[in-house]
């Protein structure tokens, strides 16, 4: 017994032994990489010398290009095509009208790229503009999406990229990297989808566009075609808490170019008036429209100029004249009382 207590006492000191020897060892090895400098570690920055910041992953610097490969426009035709367009129907039910303003651009033999405009009130945008949007550009269209928003991480942003075909623009200020990345989009053969007003109404109304979509098309030299998506803020509106499903209605215009001698202010104020037309146009009819266009009376996007409930009721009679006002509703089935 008193053997065996000794052996196990000789063993523990030789392992202890052994510890106290790998740990020096490890000590000499860190010292020696520590002292042999790069590329062992780091390099070391000199006095004087601005380290540049490493590339952001997220937000206006996510890399989208891998989205625009053969397997995700394969992956992402069988999304709009299926579960997207699938959504879309059950919970918005569109009416689409006016792509045969676009028959001649169709039926060209090298068909151009184009840059679609809507005005911005849901959610269920994106998903009623890439189901609507007419073959061929419906398969080889790039989403602007608000980099803050749809990119803010790297899972929103994978997803948006996939699924919409989405590419980060900001939207708060100009930003020549994202302009640079859409005109380089064009010119391999893509069409956009642009939200000029840079965000969902806040109200139900509309707000000014931005000039993004009217710089974009006198640089490239491609036409714009503007949309009135009309109900979708009754379905899913900013600050809902769940959708409520309805009726929509996707107009499209014919297509808008930049006139000689025209800047790019006055072509997006252009646009925007073409968009507001198509508004009008849903809500009651084609020569009424174009009527108070030629007269210039067609009503604004933004609305009437008061505030708080004025706008709110006004909105609410604007939605009773269009599709909005023929939201589904379920039918109440009383008791038999008999």
């Amino acid at each position: 017994m008193a053997r065996s207590t000794e052996a196990k006492l000789v063993a523990m000191r030789k392992a202890a032994r052994a510890v106290d020897t790998a740990e020096r060892k490890l000590v000499n090895v860190r010292g020696a990489i520590s002292k042999a400098g790069f590329p062992y570690r780091a390099p070391s920055v000199p006095g004087g010398v601005e380290v540049l910041p490493k590339k952001g992953t997220t937000g206006v610097d996510f890399d989208t290009d891998w989205a625009r490969g053969p397997g995700s426009k394969v992956v992402r035709r069988l999304i709009v095509s299926g579960p997207l367009k699938l959504v879309v129907r059950l919970m918005a039910d569109p009416e689409i009208v006016g792509i045969d303003r676009l028959a001649d651009l169709k039926s060209l033999d090298d068909t151009p790229s184009l840059i679609f405009v809507a005005n911005h009130q849901s959610h269920l945008d994106a998903g009623l503009m890439l189901t609507s949007i007419p073959l061929p550009w419906r398969h080889k269209i790039a989403v602007g999406a608000a980099a803050d928003y749809f990119f803010g991480t790297r899972l929103t942003g994978t997803m948006s990229a996939l699924a919409l075909g989405a590419f980060p623009i900001e939207r708060t200020s100009v930003n020549r990297r994202s302009s640079d990345f859409a005109a380089d989009l064009i010119a391999d053969g893509w069409s956009l989808l642009i939200f000029p007003e840079g965000g969902r109404s806040p109200d139900g109304w509309g707000q000014p566009f931005k000039g993004g979509a009217a710089y974009l098309a006198e640089r490239c030299q491609v036409a714009v075609v503007p949309v009135h998506i009309d109900g979708a803020g009754a379905i899913w509106g900013k600050g809902a808490k769940r959708l409520k499903p309805g009726r929509t209605k996707v107009s499209f215009g014919s297509p808008l170019r930049v006139a000689e001698g025209e800047n790019i202010r006055r072509f997006g104020e252009r646009i925007e008036r073409s968009v507001a037309e198509l508004g009008d146009e849903a809500i009651t009819d084609f020569w009424t429209a174009r009527q108070r266009a030629a007269a210039g009376k067609t009503p604004g996007l933004g609305g009437p100029a008061s505030t708080g409930w004025r706008r709110a009721w006004a909105l609410t009679e604007q939605r009773a004249k269009g599709k909005a006002g023929q939201r589904r509703r379920q039918k109440r089935r009383w008791p038999n009382m008999d």
